[in-house]
């Protein structure tokens, strides 16, 4: 059985979707990245140490995990735990739209211009965008392909704009024929 899934994508790919929804369907229990990697939500980093004391603590006490997110980088150290990376992808307009949703999801009207978020939202965006043309000094299409190819692991790509569902029942059907 394949205990530990890596889920990784652009922020607003969908992990964290994918993620939380396979696990109603599988043994395992959801974490992401996020919780390690700041102290205070999308504000203050944890520093690299205590991510990974806290990550491995969690991989200790948990059997079967699916991690959302991205450890590139930080989290290097991690590769050898993985039995599988799903690695999503989805056209940048849609990826950017969502993220323009969540971040009025969760901050209202301090996004718009003037508003108390405005800053720190635009700057995200910004940085959200260059996912699939930078280059590996940031997370890009190009530093996870990097990545992905150090991997002893299989890797599951799926490339497209696809429901939760369909993702859902690509991950159940591929875990059902390897």
């Amino acid at each position: 059985m394949i205990e530990k899934i890596h889920i990784m994508g652009a922020s607003g790919a969908g992990t964290s979707t994918l993620g939380s929804s396979l696990s109603k369907f599988l043994p395992h229990t959801f974490l992401d990245t996020d919780d390690y990697f700041w102290t205070t939500k999308f504000t203050k980093q944890r520093e690299v140490p205590e991510r990974r004391q806290l990550l491995e603590k969690d991989f200790s006490l948990n059997e079967n995990i699916i991690l959302s997110g991205a450890v590139c980088g930080w989290g290097d150290n991690f590769k050898s735990y993985f039995d599988l990376v799903i690695f999503l992808w989805i056209p940048q307009d849609i990826r950017i739209e969502r993220l323009k949703q969540r971040e009025f999801q969760r901050y209202g009207k301090e996004i718009l211009a003037g508003g108390s978020k405005y800053e720190q939202s635009k700057t995200f965006l910004e940085w959200a965008s260059l996912y699939d043309t930078a280059g590996m000094e940031v997370r890009s299409k190009s530093l996870h392909e990097h990545w992905l190819a150090d991997l002893s692991c299989p890797i599951l790509k799926i490339e497209g704009d696809y429901s939760v569902n369909e993702r859902v029942d690509i991950v159940l059907d591929y875990l059902n024929t390897n």
